[in-house]
């Protein structure tokens, strides 16, 4: 697509990504400039409600003071070290996260997809170092359905022909099984023996908002307690308060071997992601063997400091249980009228409507298309699926309002 003079705005911005960006996503065809709390204005300053909080990472709303303030208090004194030297930040954030969430050590990361990598590498290490499986035969399973980032080592573990068509050779290592399925587990673990670690994610995002039963995980955890087994939490999408626990494991009351974070560990300002592991996993790794250049940077920590602060001094994992359960109810309603909605479900505020069209593939897109011409901003997955996520400091009468936008454009398709 290239540049003219009679296109809009929007227009001239979208055609210089296309121009000279990777074709590499499919946006909606909306230009955002500004945010603050639940709303975002487009180039042409039209307001949306942001029903996607950037997959999670904006779980305290767009342009949160008190994280900018930490932001630019820090960024005018230090910003970068690197790992060669120490900073007077990161000390301070690991104690910070070690307590809040019950952990020996932390290893600082940037996005999720490299904390994932690190927790792999982890567990392998373990696996050598601890449970004596023999060099390079270590396992970890994994799941159908999951999505752990877009690394060689996340699409080895993917089954989205999408995620992993074109990108081999991969990872050995990795048995997928399906999820929420415990007699699979079962079967796994008794047919290999040398399993090291089974990294999950306690709710599936980006396959669309898919909730295990409630037993599942419990037994799940149970099992790798049983054989020796490190059990792996990918909560990048469904922690920091996302579900309406601060983590997702929260719910069942399980502590994982492992726990990956990242999205809304900064409140959306910079990448910041971090693996949280006991004295016995983590200082498996020792010097020169695991890094990042800017992992545990001192702006980085100051920030995810200021991120986890606005959780709990402005009660967002409480707001995320209430609003969850009045936006789902309310959807309930709307899929009463409108039954092309085959399928509600969630936890706390990370949800999922499953659109129920055999004959038109792209109607979910449409719908999303729609939602953004009434001022609601969503996206789908999976096709079919569109997953509702505002940020957690939503109010119930934005709720009521997003939820009379979301009827009004699917009357407006005649669906």
């Amino acid at each position: 697509m290239l540049i003219t003079e009679n296109q809009t705005k929007a227009g001239k911005f979208i055609a210089l990504e296309d121009q000279y960006g990777a074709h590499n996503y499919h946006p909606l065809p909306v230009v955002l400039e500004r945010g603050e709390g639940v709303y975002v204005w487009d180039v042409d300053g039209k307001q949306y409600f942001d029903f996607l909080s950037a997959y999670s990472a904006v779980n305290q709303g767009h342009s949160h003071p008190s994280i900018l303030n930490a932001l630019i208090v820090q960024a005018q004194k230090l910003t970068l070290t690197s790992r060669a030297f120490h900073n007077d930040r990161l000390g301070l954030y690991e104690k910070y996260m070690c307590k809040l969430f019950g952990y020996d050590k932390l290893l600082p990361m940037n996005t999720g997809v490299e904390a994932v990598e690190t927790a792999i590498k982890l567990c392998r290490k373990w696996a050598y170092l601890k449970k004596g499986i023999p060099v390079n035969q270590a396992n970890i399973i994994v799941f159908d359905g999951n999505f752990h980032g877009r690394t060689l080592s996340a699409v080895s573990a993917s089954t989205d022909p999408s995620s992993y068509t074109d990108f081999g050779p991969f990872l050995p290592g990795i048995i997928k099984i399906p999820y929420n399925d415990l007699n699979a587990l079962k079967n796994c673990i008794s047919e290999n023996k040398h399993l090291a670690g089974l990294l999950i994610e306690p709710i599936q995002g980006e396959a669309g908002v898919v909730v295990p039963d409630d037993h599942y995980l419990k037994q799940v955890f149970e099992l790798c307690r049983e054989h020796n087994i490190l059990f792996i939490a990918d909560e990048v999408q469904t922690g920091i308060a996302r579900t309406g626990k601060m983590l997702a494991c929260d719910h069942i009351g399980i502590k994982p071997d492992i726990l990956i974070l990242g999205k809304a560990l900064s409140g959306g300002t910079l990448p910041v992601s971090a693996v949280l592991a006991s004295d016995d996993i983590m200082l498996c790794i020792k010097p020169g063997e695991h890094g990042s250049t800017f992992g545990g940077n001192p702006l980085a920590c100051t920030v995810a400091m200021a991120a986890l602060d606005v959780i709990q001094n402005e009660s967002l994992i409480e707001n995320a249980e209430n609003r969850g359960m009045q936006l789902r109810a309310q959807l309930l309603e709307i899929q009463q009228k409108h039954p092309i909605i085959s399928l509600v479900r969630g936890k706390g505020l990370l949800n999922a409507i499953v659109i129920n069209s055999l004959e038109e593939s792209d109607l979910a897109w449409k719908i999303c298309l729609e939602l953004a011409k009434n001022g609601l901003l969503a996206k789908p997955t999976h096709g079919n699926i569109i997953r509702f996520a505002p940020p957690l400091c939503i109010t119930a009468e934005q709720v009521e309002e997003c939820c009379y936008l979301i009827e009004k454009s699917l009357s407006n398709l005649g669906i």
